[in-house]
């Protein structure tokens, strides 16, 4: 197909391996924004324990990583994580009117092409997708050709945050609302082992059913009164400084009462979100081998935690070598 669709294309010669010898391994990443900061010190690790994947699938972060990784861009990713402070973060966010997200995602991509310009997926050193999905119709769109920086685009385009990256003739946006770890696709792309890195892996066990719940309402506290302040003609700038500090309480909520506000809202209902497919995903196509990054500490946009966050990938990678050992081990395969 030539839509940039969900059709995999078979291994080719220049991926294979005899089929005697050892199984080829494949690396599934997953999403969940600045925890994936954690894929670059876990791949580090496999690397030098001579497990490097020949087939890796990603989805959101993980496709970034992963991609750059294929392409050969490991380091240079680092170097950029390792750099980012919490200003150069937010500088880094292009914010717009009139758009299908918050932010246009420009400067993003004017950093992709600093290193990733007119590389291919087809062309990439190892077998490479990267995992989208479709607007509107929802299907998990598999990118699998096409220029590199448009499927990474499309994987991290996490909805109200990034507009969507039109492709192909699909509007696409963020796979990790289908397919946050793609072990299933690792597979099909002719992994014979699969490792998965679960980026929520400290989120699951949380959630359990509430059986017998009361709905009646807790009583409010009284709002607490703020004397108003004398505004003056000429300080006219001090309204506005202190209506948009009141947009920024509500956003972020109210300390005061444990109020939730926007921005807690909606990262705790992609928290749960992911936790919840990430559980039936792995269920259906469980990994060889899963690696849980312990990151539970670290907040979906804490980008400007890269050190701490990609030595907790490490950690996890080193915890996991004698069962990767042992996995690859028994899955020798016969020669002819």
């Amino acid at each position: 197909m030539n839509d940039g669709s969900a059709a995999v294309k078979p291994v080719d010669s220049r991926h294979s391996q005899p089929r005697g010898g050892r199984p080829r391994i494949g690396l599934a990443l997953g999403g969940g924004a600045a925890r994936g900061w954690a894929h670059i010190g876990a791949l580090e690790v496999l690397v030098e324990a001579g497990f490097a994947p020949q087939v890796i699938a990603g989805t959101s972060i993980g496709a970034v990583v992963g991609g750059c990784y294929a392409a050969g861009k490991l380091d240079e990713l680092k170097a950029f994580a390792t750099g980012l402070t919490k200003r150069r973060v937010v500088g880094l966010m292009d914010f717009h009117i009139g758009g299908a997200g918050l932010i246009s995602g420009g400067k993003l991509k004017r950093l992709l092409e600093r290193d990733l310009a007119d590389m291919r997926l087809e062309d990439l050193q190892q077998r490479f997708v990267a995992i989208s999905t479709e607007l509107g119709t929802g299907h998990e769109i598999w990118l699998t050709h096409g220029p590199l920086i448009e499927a990474l685009r499309a994987s991290y385009a996490l909805p109200g945050i990034f507009d969507p990256v039109k492709l192909g003739g699909r509007w696409l946006m963020d796979g990790a609302l289908v397919n946050p770890v793609p072990v299933t696709a690792a597979r099909a792309l002719g992994a014979d082992i699969v490792i998965c890195i679960n980026l929520n892996n400290d989120l699951a066990g949380r959630g359990t059913v509430i059986q017998n719940h009361g709905s009646e309402p807790d009583v409010e506290p009284a709002e607490e009164l703020v004397p108003e302040l004398e505004v003056r003609p000429s300080s006219h700038w001090f309204t506005g400084i202190t209506g948009a500090a009141r947009r920024v309480r509500n956003l972020v909520g109210r300390a005061s009462e444990n109020r939730p506000g926007l921005a807690g809202v909606m990262i705790d209902a992609f928290n749960i979100t992911q936790d919840r497919i990430s559980r039936s995903r792995l269920a259906g196509d469980p990994p060889d081998v899963m690696l849980g990054p312990r990151l539970g500490r670290v907040g979906l946009f804490d980008f400007h935690r890269a050190e701490e966050t990609i030595a907790l990938g490490r950690q996890a990678a080193e915890r996991a070598l004698d069962e990767i050992e042992a996995v690859v081990a028994a899955n020798y395969l016969p020669a002819g």
